[in-house]
């Protein structure tokens, strides 16, 4: 025994020489600034778990382009609004790809549109998503189901609510994180599939759950994910619940498909009616640029289920956790939905642009919580200059939106919850304002953002204009848990509990609810 220990030390010890002596960083004295990189490590050892507060730091010493070794890869990480601008307006031609993030039998393929390379494939996929599948005509079409799964939600809150009068002062509360959880992902399955997932699919797996366990996979920073010969080892199983969660999906996914080509072929082709039938029918046309494949169609049902549901429950959350912290600013938004909507009817999607306090406290929201703390890593295409800095082809590139949204040359009191500081402002958050990008900018930016705002604004508008939130007891502002996690999105650490009151006649939630 101890001699296969031994063993094991000194396989891994060569290893790592190996991979010290072929992945040794070159020395770029005209790159940007940053820290001396370790052997083999880089600079890995000043990331924290969450990496988005570690690259704000070391900006605060390097400057808003600096340079990081994540073992032996260069990477520039951008921390200021004019950087951003250079990337992502200025010289987006040149940072339009993606590093190399997977392979084609694990959930993070290079087909997926977001973390495809530039090339005729992404342009292909991307014209899709945003002409057919998320185009204005087409959202505008699932209008219905949104405020059906939103009733649904505030159902659900309302039968809680009734129990909280049952159950004394030891009610601790609703549980708005599996709320929020579940409107997302039912809106988006019924969007895609045309129905509700239930837990069943996933071979029992709680549907929501194996999506998180996704998104942390795919994101964090993990050694082995920049010192591939670590990977080998797989010391914390991570490769084995990749293959688990790739095989679950690619099962669950193909059923679908299954489904929705025996039903076109029994009803010989009918109408559109979710986004698998779209692209089944885009597939029977000859005359595309490129041939849509049943693992295309397969691929973009999973990207967009993975990327939607995840990011808009979390917006959500974050934004009800401001106000259960800043009960001043619920209350005027909340007067805000009585002056406009009143308190006969329900808040309706027509509704939103004339909510101008709600929607500042959205981008409010998304400033000091946005979906993508780092967005998804850019790669240079060719070598390229910025502010007389040397960026050689293929570095791989961080914009750190996070500390971009709470930089003090931006914004006054930039870690405060002020959602009036919008109210006069015409910044809005679509990629247009370096300072606010929560969605990206340019050829990368994220293609769903309209459908994630709606959901996001119409979501909230509903839950406070039909209920009062309060914390549960022994809960206070100043106690509330904020802590995030990093995977590829930045949700809460600890789920969000609240105590809803109904704040409309009961007669109302009925007739809306039916």
């Amino acid at each position: 025994m101890e001699f296969l220990n031994i063993s094991w030390i000194s396989m891994i010890i060569i290893v790592l020489l190996v991979g010290y002596l072929l992945g040794k960083p070159r020395k770029m004295s005209k790159m940007p600034p940053g820290p001396t990189p370790l052997p083999i490590i880089g600079n890995l050892h000043l990331i924290s778990r969450l990496p988005h507060r570690s690259f704000c730091s070391l900006a605060q010493k390097y400057g808003p382009i600096m340079t990081l070794h994540l073992g032996s890869l260069p990477t520039v990480i951008i921390s200021s609004p004019q950087m951003a601008k250079e990337v992502l307006k200025t010289q987006d031609h040149i940072f339009a790809s993606r590093p190399p993030m997977g392979d084609d039998d694990h959930f993070l393929s290079p087909q997926k549109v977001a973390i495809s390379p530039y090339g005729p494939y992404w342009k292909f996929i991307r014209k899709i998503l945003i002409l057919e599948l998320l185009s204005p005509k087409r959202l505008k079409s699932f209008a219905p189901l949104r405020a059906q799964e939103v009733s649904n939600m505030v159902r659900s809150i309302l039968h809680k609510a009734r129990a909280i009068d049952n159950s004394g002062s030891n009610f601790p509360g609703v549980d708005l994180s599996r709320e929020l959880g579940l409107l997302t992902n039912n809106v988006i399955c019924r969007m895609s599939f045309g129905k509700i997932c239930n837990d069943d699919e996933l071979g029992g797996r709680v549907f929501k759950e194996v999506l998180n366990d996704v998104t942390a996979l795919a994101g964090g920073f993990k050694y082995s994910d920049y010192i591939p010969l670590l990977g080998w080892f797989d010391l914390h199983g991570d490769r084995q619940r990749q293959a688990e969660l790739t095989e679950i999906f690619h099962l669950f996914v193909e059923r679908i498909v299954d489904e929705h080509f025996e039903r076109r072929k029994k009803f010989n082709g009918l109408e559109c009616e979710d986004f698998v039938d779209l692209l089944l029918s885009l597939s029977e046309d000859e005359s595309m640029e490129i041939k849509i494949t049943r693992d295309h169609i397969k691929k973009v049902m999973f990207e967009l289920l993975s990327a939607a549901t995840e990011t808009t429950a979390s917006t959500l959350e974050w934004a009800l956790s401001e106000l259960l912290r800043n009960p001043l600013v619920m209350k005027r938004a909340q007067q805000e939905l009585d002056f406009v909507i009143g308190l006969n009817r329900m808040v309706e999607e027509p509704d939103l642009p004339h909510l101008q306090y709600l929607q500042s406290i959205v981008k409010e929201t998304l400033r000091l919580y946005p979906p993508a703390p780092l967005l998804l890593p850019h790669q240079s295409m060719e070598h390229s200059t910025i502010q007389g800095y040397q960026i050689p082809k293929k570095t791989q590139a961080f914009v750190n939106i996070w500390a971009i949204a709470r930089d003090p040359l931006s914004w006054e009191q930039p870690n405060d919850f002020k959602p009036e500081r919008f109210l006069e402002s015409d910044i809005d958050v679509k990629g247009q304002y370096f300072q606010l990008i929560p969605f990206g900018s340019g050829r990368r930016g994220c293609p769903g953002t309209n459908l994630a705002l709606t959901l996001t604004q119409l979501s909230l508008a509903q839950l406070l204009h039909c209920f009062d939130w309060s914390l549960p007891q022994g809960v206070t502002p100043m106690n509330l848990d904020m802590s995030e996690q990093y995977s590829i999105t930045m949700p809460r650490v600890v789920h969000l509990h609240a105590i809803p009151t109904p704040r409309l006649p009961l007669d109302l939630y009925l007739h809306a609810l039916h």
